[in-house]
């Protein structure tokens, strides 16, 4: 015998506020793993990156939870219009911070070769791009809190300056790898880490792009061209 509607709303109205609430925590964690990572280059910290590298796993069982949680949600609530969506938006967001976390792992283990005895001009810009993400991240969350589309659409707006800041730095590490082939490894370390960063406001994109569908029910992932 199905329980009467208003005990399956109540039921429903808990787990949703379960779901943002473990989907919050996550963020949070992400964001303290891209900060770390920033930090623990700028100090040529290997204690704190290999830390990073060994905190990844607080991400992956936070996604795990939050998976279940939805197809608990979907399979016995069975949510509709808003909630569903809620629902929808909740298992895209979490792969993107998943990946978010994974990349501030890959960021973190670059830091051994990112040595302050070799000075790059593009590894001195880098902290300087990683607080723009970091921004982006930390507004991207607001959003979310707040369902917020206005919010959601100026993190969408800020990422092709992201884009264009990892081509021109990419674009000077190259050059001075030309100039001095005995800063290589740093070089390639560099590149990568700006790439990194770079996917970071991509996830970041993605995660305002299924805020506003969550809040307007309207798909902005791929627009029609005009």
């Amino acid at each position: 015998m199905r329980p009467p509607k208003s005990h399956i709303s109540a039921e429903l109205e808990q787990d949703l506020t379960f779901l943002k609430a473990r989907i919050l925590e996550m963020a949070g964690l992400v964001d303290a793993h891209v900060a770390g990572a920033v930090a623990a280059m700028v100090s040529g910290d290997l204690v704190r990156a290999r830390g990073l590298v060994l905190a990844d796993r607080q991400v992956n069982q936070a996604e795990l939870l939050i998976d279940e949680r939805c197809i608990r949600i979907l399979a016995l609530r069975q949510p509709a219009a808003s909630d569903l969506r809620f629902v929808a938006a909740a298992l895209k967001i979490v792969t993107d911070l998943e990946r978010i976390g994974d990349l501030a792992v890959k960021m973190a283990e670059q830091v051994p070769f990112l040595s302050p005895a070799v000075p790059l001009g593009a590894s001195q810009a880098l902290p300087g791009m990683a607080a723009q993400v970091e921004g982006m991240l930390r507004d991207v969350l607001t959003a979310f809190v707040d369902v917020d589309p206005k919010r959601a659409e100026e993190v969408i707006a800020a990422d092709p300056q992201i884009d264009a800041l990892a081509a021109r730095l990419i674009e000077q590490v190259e050059g001075e790898i030309t100039r001095n082939p005995t800063v290589v490894r740093a070089g390639v370390a560099t590149i990568f880490f700006v790439t990194h960063i770079e996917r970071i406001a991509d996830h970041a994109t993605n995660v305002a792009e299924m805020i506003i569908f969550l809040a307007r029910g309207q798909d902005v992932r791929h627009p029609h061209p005009t």
